[in-house]
């Protein structure tokens, strides 16, 4: 474990969308973790603008495409992540994700649905979709912030 704090961002489902807002959401995060449907290669090279990233492909994404992974299994300030675009299980809910990855923080994409729900010390997230706005939900990202081996997150509205 680490006593160093880290700060990380959240994104999901840009569909090859990069609102002006997400600068200002994620201004100061070491690192972007991106959960699928990114769209275009060039959304990774402007989100990077703001820190480096790791994307995995969603089901919207060309496979193999190098920019992106399967899966990601992370391991940040002591604390285990694991990040996948979530169609890989069908409909991803958080007892799914709960069965199918044994991570401290699991981040997933996919549903478009923001979803922060913490089980026996277990952390789902769902950063929403930071694209086109799609099915009323509002465009949004998450700031993961990881200190003393503990790990929060909370949601950031997009314009």
């Amino acid at each position: 474990m680490t006593n160093a704090r880290h700060l990380i961002g959240l994104v999901s489902d840009t569909h090859g969308m990069v609102r002006a807002s997400i600068f200002e959401a994620l201004a100061g995060v070491e690192r972007i973790l991106h959960a699928g449907d990114v769209g275009a290669d060039d959304v990774l090279t402007e989100l990077a603008t703001i820190a480096p990233v790791n994307a995995v492909f969603g089901n919207t994404d060309a496979p193999g495409n190098p920019q992106h992974a399967a899966a990601l299994v992370l391991t940040i300030g002591g604390v285990t992540i694991h990040v996948s675009h979530g169609h890989e299980l069908g409909s991803p809910t958080p007892a799914t994700l709960l069965a199918a990855y044994p991570q401290q923080v699991l981040v997933y994409g996919h549903t478009h649905r923001q979803l922060i729900m913490e089980v026996d010390g277990r952390l789902i997230v769902n950063p929403g979709a930071a694209g086109a706005r799609r099915f009323d939900l509002r465009p949004t990202v998450a700031r993961l912030t990881i200190e003393r081996g503990v790990a929060h997150v909370e949601l950031v509205p997009l314009n």
